[in-house]
């Protein structure tokens, strides 16, 4: 295959920037068949046991190296190693091409010696390889240790689990979809909400996840963690793909190329599209449709730029039955299936522009800026009291924004050194700035429309971010990284019931540290330390609540990645997160809530076991201890806070068929600050099976395989029914899917 131009000039360049009294090595790493630069791939000196990685752009370096011969060994996951026979001379860096050949991953290949972030990169795409990708709700699945639920129809955002928190729908983890926010600041239905519907998930190609607040290039809502997905450069080949099953479901998914791909031209563009409809397994239907359509273009400017733009567009509508009291089952006034009030629901859109230009200076230097601009709008009908304030009509809110949110972001990476030490720096600044119109929290009826407001205003909020980083390798085995991170908000609320408008401003400094040993090429050692925060609602920043806008967090990790052999890996960790006074805002009831200071720590244990070529098995077990600080013993329980969660699998895939059974448990947790409620766990199994036929593939997957009774979602709510006196403080809940079964067949062509 003929090397694309672009290459050609990269390597040289590389031959022509070099010191004269330096002897060194560098070239390229690139796919065998698309010619697309591999990232983080690594790059072995056999002889001389010294490692590099390729950067972005696929490049690589040795530098100060003795002249002769080397021996060179290429390895990333998902391709065949290379070696290949180099020598090192003065006056010339000796550009070589690398081209590697696609291949079924295999864990061995996860490079252990890279930064944990590359690491878990790796981690992603074998689970991704061994258990594909099916849904939006297994995008999220991907990092270990998350857990989720839904519990108001399909289209809401689900609730997340992950190290102790209760996420809700986004607050204290940072979601990133190919360099874009997804959490929305100052949401009508809560901080940070975070619908991730809108990725067809069939155009991820990898996902960066990691946990606790150490990142320097992630700000707001990185607490417990952050995961950034990111959308495949081209399709291997063009797919239309049909599913059906039970509750009248129904997916239709087209991929294109609109270019052709096996060209060596400078221009890549292809289009996803999907529909999706479904009934629910609840009496009262859904009618639940979503369309999703996706747009990435690719082109190559001159000998070291990349353009990369993508435009989507998202539209989904639904009906809820809601969370209902366990009383009301119990007594037979409604089956689990059941509904107290059956007109919840909503809809919501998105559209959103993106657009990446990567330049690459020099061999050490890259840069990158990106602008972004997404407009949604939600609206959301809900009823969690039932009669509790409205005994003839009823409880029912609604929830609703028209939203724009743009920004940019800028980063500069250098590799440089530090007294003969070498190192990478990373600098950026970032704008992001979110205008709110008409947020609205109204009571409302379906017989009668809008009745009154509970809160009504519009919000512009800014967030200018810095951060810079060195990662510097102190030796062959030793690495560390210090990273300073700033941020400053500004507030503005214009309420429009009480004709007011607040104008504030605050800003947070964050300080990020990392340890990495590389005890041998199969064991590494890693401690972290850093703060991180996440924002509060800009409706908060008004009276007593002024100096509560930002909730700052304190992290610490010891943890590991060991192999044992080649065919087992492990990841372990235990961890601190002190989380300091918290203040809330409930977009259910339009009020302020306080949880105070609060303290985590728990234990992360993740293994993939590869027992045959073909076969392999991964098990995340995680513990979590979550207290409030303040508050008197045995009335400190966070509620919702999951203490002991559990996922794991088994995957068959050899030749044409792939199988994979999994299972997915949560322990009882404390529903309340006294634990007197119980919010119940659950064991669930899932089966995945697959079969190709040449272009043609055939799938089943059922979920809740035993067709277990479990209650989803769980909440201490006050509430009263129309039949009933007086209030009622109890468990409600939404159950979970009953046993679901679905087929598929896909062609490719």
């Amino acid at each position: 295959m003929k090397l694309p131009t672009q290459h050609l000039i990269i390597l040289l360049l590389l031959s022509f920037s070099l010191n004269a009294q330096d002897y060194s090595i560098s070239g390229l790493v690139i796919d065998q068949n698309s010619c697309e630069p591999l990232y983080g791939a690594k790059v072995s000196l056999v002889n001389a046991e010294v490692n590099a990685y390729s950067n972005q752009q696929g490049i690589f370096k040795f530098s100060k190296l003795n002249p002769g011969d080397y021996q060179l060994k290429v390895s990333y996951l998902g391709y065949t190693n290379s070696i290949v026979e180099v020598e090192a001379k003065r006056n010339s860096e000796t550009p070589i091409e690398l081209k590697l050949e696609p291949k079924s991953y295999q864990l061995k290949d996860v490079n252990l010696n890279a930064n944990g972030s590359l690491i878990n990169t790796s981690i992603s795409l074998f689970d991704m390889t061994v258990q594909p990708v099916k849904s939006s709700q297994d995008i999220l699945r991907i990092v270990p240790g998350l857990f989720i639920a839904q519990h108001a129809g399909g289209g809401k955002a689900e609730q997340i689990f992950l190290r102790g928190f209760d996420i809700d729908h986004g607050t204290d983890i940072a979601l990133s979809l190919d360099g874009t926010p997804i959490n929305m600041v100052s949401h009508a239905h809560g901080q940070g909400y975070s619908d991730l519907h809108f990725i067809i998930p069939e155009t991820v190609e990898k996902v960066e996840f990691n946990k606790g607040p150490y990142y320097t290039e992630q700000g707001n809502f990185n607490t417990a963690g952050y995961a950034s997905f990111q959308t495949k450069k081209n399709l291997e080949s063009n797919l239309i793909k049909i599913e059906g099953g039970q509750f009248g479901r129904l997916r239709t998914l087209g991929m294109f190329n609109l270019l052709d791909p096996k060209k060596q031209n400078k221009s890549k563009l292809y289009l996803a599209s999907e529909f999706v409809r479904s009934d629910g397994y609840f009496e009262s239907p859904q009618n639940f449709k979503r369309f999703n359509s996706f747009l990435k273009f690719q082109q190559i400017l001159g000998s070291n730029q990349l353009l990369e733009t993508t435009l989507s567009a998202f539209n989904s509508s639904w009906n809820a039955s809601g969370q209902i009291p366990i009383r009301a089952v119990e007594s037979g006034m409604i089956t689990r299936f059941g509904a107290i009030d059956d007109t919840e629901g909503g809809e919501t859109q998105r559209f959103a522009f993106n657009s990446k230009l990567t330049t690459q200076i020099d061999y050490k230097s890259s840069l990158s800026n990106q602008i972004f601009i997404n407009k949604s709008n939600f609206k959301l009908l809900s009823n969690f009291t039932f009669f509790l304030e409205n005994p003839v009509l009823g409880d029912q809110i609604t929830q609703s924004e028209n939203r724009i949110t743009y920004g940019s972001n800028n980063s500069y990476t250098r590799s440089n050194s530090i007294s003969g030490l070498d190192g990478k720096l990373k600098a950026g600044i970032n704008l992001r700035r979110d205008v709110v119109n008409d947020s609205r929290l109204f009571r409302s009826s379906n017989e009668f429309g809008e009745l009154n407001d509970i809160s009504r205003g519009d919000i512009e909020e800014t967030n200018l971010q810095f951060y810079v980083q060195e990662d510097i390798k102190l030796s062959q085995r030793l690495r560390f990284l210090a990273g300073l991170r700033y941020d400053y908000f500004l507030f503005d609320y214009s309420d429009k019931l009480n004709n007011s408008n607040t104008f504030e401003g605050e800003a947070q400094l964050s300080p990020k540290f990392q340890l990495s040993y590389d005890l041998n090429e199969n064991l590494n050692l890693y401690t972290k330390y850093g703060l991180g925060y996440h924002s509060n609602d800009s409706r908060l920043i008004t009276g007593n609540n002024r100096n509560n806008r930002l909730a700052q967090a304190q992290g610490f990790d010891i943890g590991t990645y060991w192999r044992p052999n080649e065919k087992v890996l492990i990841n372990m960790a235990v961890w601190n997160l002190d989380l300091e006074d918290e203040l809330v805002y409930v977009g259910d009831e339009g009020i302020v809530e306080s949880s105070g200071a609060t303290r985590r720590m728990g234990l992360d244990f993740s293994m993939r076991y590869q027992l045959l070529e073909y076969l392999s098995g991964t098990i995340d077990a995680n513990y979590a201890f979550a207290r409030s600080k303040n508050s008197p013993k045995g009335e400190n329980y966070i509620p919702l806070a999951p203490s002991f969660s559990s996922l794991g699998k088994l995957s068959f895939f050899k030749n044409n068929f792939t199988a994979s059974i999994q299972y997915r448990y949560i322990a009882d947790r404390a529903a309340n600050e006294n634990n007197s409620l119980r919010a119940e766990g659950y064991i669930l199994n899932d089966l995945n099976l697959k079969y190709d036929l040449g272009k043609v593939s055939f799938g089943i997957s059922i979920e809740n395989l035993w067709n277990t009774e479990w209650k989803e979602a769980q909440f201490e709510t006050t509430s009263r029914l129309q039949n009933e006196t007086k209030a009622v403080t109890e468990i409600h809940y939404t159950p979970g899917t009953p046993f679901q079964g679905l087929a598929s067949i896909s062609v490719k062509f």
